[in-house]
Parts: C-alpha cells; structure tokens; sequence
C-alpha cells in the first residue's frame, strides 16, 4: 500500500515536473476535476452544462454530467470522472451517428470506468435502445473505427467493430428518435 502512494507521489512530482497537461494526466490513468482541467485549458475550451449539449440539432445528456468543448483535445472525446470533453473540430464532417457514438462512448465512460470495450457497448446499446443507431449508423461507424489501429487501451478498430456488432444484435429497438 505504501509504494502505491510513493509511486502517485512520483508520478505527480513527474507531471509538474515536465508540464502538466489534461493529456498527460489522461494517458498516466490520473483523475482531474472538471475545475482543474478549465483551469488548464483557459478559454480555448467551452463548458456546456448538463443537458444543454446540442450534436446535429439533436439534444444528448449524459445524466448530471457536463461536457467540455475542447478543440485542441487529442482525440475526438476524452472522459474523466464526472464530464464528457468533445473536440468539436475533430467531429466536423463525421457522420451524425458517429457524433452520437462518440460522445454515448465517452458518456459510457462514467458508467463503466476505463474499460474501452465495456464503453464501446454502452455506447451502441444506447443508440439502438434510444433508437438514434441503425444499421446504417453502424455501419458508419465501423468505417471510421476500422481505420483505427489500436493501442495499450484500445483494441484494433476492426476488432472493436466486430464487437460492437454484437453489443448491437444483443439490443431490440425502439422507435427511431435522435434524444437522448
């Protein structure tokens, strides 16, 4: 028990060290509150509060939770406990239903922790429930997840496809509505 806290200690020493940033807290498995990362990101990020997020004229909540518009974020969403991050500049021009799973896969972040796969399914069962993804919506966002080649967290995006798939033919619809 004591060496974990040595080595959160070393750790966070490393981070000021270097330069902190929401990224490098991100990738070292660090939590930080939604306070400390506006703080970090200053006024090139956005908070929309909590049901007030609009994704192509469609209303998305993620219960209590805000979402920070953030355009320089690394990726196209991030999560950490307690907010959504969404890169506004990275989902230009994606399919709709790629935004909504973006954003259902961070939101599934909340509700499963860490776990990619866990949160890939929370997304695509969500959609289908809510009924905002149909095979078509799948089918787009497994030609923008099969590009992807995987990481330490992550797997290959033609594998997390094929799951997702199953994660979809688990759930029956309901009638089509884009909310959330």
């Amino acid at each position: 028990m004591r060496l974990g806290w040595l080595a959160m200690i070393a750790l966070a020493c490393a981070l000021a060290w270097f330069g902190w940033t929401p990224q490098a807290a991100a990738q070292s498995g660090l939590d930080i509150s939604l306070e400390d990362y506006m703080k970090e990101v200053g006024s090139r990020a956005k908070l929309i509060p909590k049901g007030q997020l609009v994704i192509d004229g469609a209303r998305k909540f993620c219960g209590a939770r805000p979402t920070v518009m953030d355009p320089k974020f690394d990726s196209w969403g991030g999560a950490y406990p307690g907010f959504v991050i969404l890169n506004p500049d990275r989902l230009k021009g994606l399919p709709t239903a790629v935004k909504f799973y973006v954003y259902a896969h961070e939101c599934g972040h909340q509700f499963v922790g860490r776990d990619e796969e866990a949160a890939d399914c929370f997304a695509v069962k969500r959609g289908r429930r809510r009924g905002w993804l149909d095979a078509t919506g799948m089918a787009q966002i497994c030609a923008f997840i099969s590009k992807l080649k995987g990481d330490g967290e992550h797997d290959a995006g033609t594998v997390r496809c094929e799951k997702m798939r199953a994660c979809y033919n688990a759930v029956t619809p309901r009638s089509a509505s884009t909310a959330d």
